[in-house]
């Protein structure tokens, strides 16, 4: 986390902003898990406005740190202070804009709920409610970028991720990458 010399401001207008807020609205379906999920848009509506009121602008600029994507979800308070955390994006395949996006809306969407300390109760991978049969096996090895267009492929052809996570120990972006290959096919 990183904030600027002092935060005493923006501590106070988050404080007030965190009473009014509720947990983002679980409108969004995942297919492959059947059950609802809060998307980006649910999570923006429920922190944009009461931040707002409160002085509080969010900003997420993508940066590069190790050679590596990330979001860095930004909280700016009309007084100049700050408070900023960095969400890694990760994607399937390197080079493909619809896999970073995807990634990049994911690490946005986790960002801004982390942030703001907004429940939504939803992890893409139901490990909360699952946790046995979602749980990766500590000893398979991790998806290889290298396989990622098979796994992609595999996915369109009828497979499951649950077959996947037999041979591989997926992050949660992956997870997610997939159950929108899924949920388009």
């Amino acid at each position: 986390m990183e904030t600027s010399q002092t935060i005493a401001k923006i501590s106070a207008a988050l404080v007030k902003a965190q009473a009014e807020m509720g947990n983002a609205k679980k409108e969004s379906t995942n297919p492959f898990f059947k059950s609802k999920y809060a998307d980006l848009n649910s999570i923006r509506e429920a922190v944009l406005p009461v931040l707002t009121k409160h002085g509080i602008a969010v900003i997420q600029p993508t940066i590069v740190q190790d050679n590596k994507n990330y979001v860095k979800t930004i909280l700016l308070h009309e007084s100049g202070e700050y408070i900023a955390g960095i969400t890694e994006i990760v994607c399937s395949r390197a080079n493909d804009a619809q896999a970073h996006g995807s990634g990049l809306t994911y690490a946005r969407r986790y960002g801004l709920q982390s942030i703001t300390n907004v429940g939504a109760d939803d992890d893409d991978g139901n490990q909360a409610s699952n946790p046995v049969e979602t749980k990766p096996k500590k000893d398979l090895p991790e998806l290889p970028q290298s396989k990622a267009a098979d796994v992609e492929k595999f996915l369109k052809e009828g497979g499951t991720i649950e077959q996947v996570q037999k041979k591989y120990k997926l992050n949660e972006a992956q997870i997610f990458f997939f159950e929108q290959i899924i949920k388009n096919k």
